[in-house]
């Protein structure tokens, strides 16, 4: 666990290329970072790659991947990281207050990375959105802020999305 001062307040807010992640960073923003905030304190993005598949270098029929294929898969995942960072950016670039951010990227399981990245940033709160997954969906997809609000060891605030109409 990473230590900060005392009056610094360590604020994750987990992103993704949903537009509910970026509505919870907006939320973020105009809720935990108002004009009374603590100048100390430090907005931490956080983005999680997907893990490579176990079996990424072999095709169905069991031939091996070209390893352009392999690089062309590891590039995408990268130009994905940087495309939600650049869109996470923006939405701070666009908030008022001069906000202390950080940038990290991790990789594998999301609920997984989310939750030790927390803890080993010494997070003081978690912020989500909320794809907000109806039952079947959530049955067989799991639910990342469920997971995380289960196993944090800090506060967590899922942001929920107005449902447009």
């Amino acid at each position: 666990m990473e230590e900060h001062g005392m009056n610094e307040k360590r604020v994750v807010v987990a992103v993704d290329e949903s537009e509910e992640s970026m509505y919870a960073l907006s939320w973020c923003l105009n809720n935990l970072f108002s004009e009374n905030h603590n100048p100390d304190s430090t907005l931490i993005l956080l983005y999680v790659k997907p893990p490579v598949p176990a079996y990424s270098s072999l095709d169905v029929t069991g031939y091996l991947f070209a390893g352009d294929v392999i690089a062309s898969m590891e590039k995408y995942s990268r130009d994905l990281a940087n495309s939600v960072m650049r869109r996470a950016e923006g939405v701070c670039r666009n908030f008022n207050n001069r906000v202390k951010v950080e940038k990290k990227v991790g990789s594998g399981d999301a609920k997984d990375v989310i939750c030790m990245a927390v803890d080993k940033l010494g997070a003081d709160i978690l912020v989500m959105g909320s794809h907000d997954y109806g039952f079947f969906k959530r049955a067989l997809l799991g639910s990342v802020s469920n997971y995380c609000a289960k196993h944090v060891k800090c506060p967590m605030v899922v942001v929920k999305r107005p449902k447009t109409a």
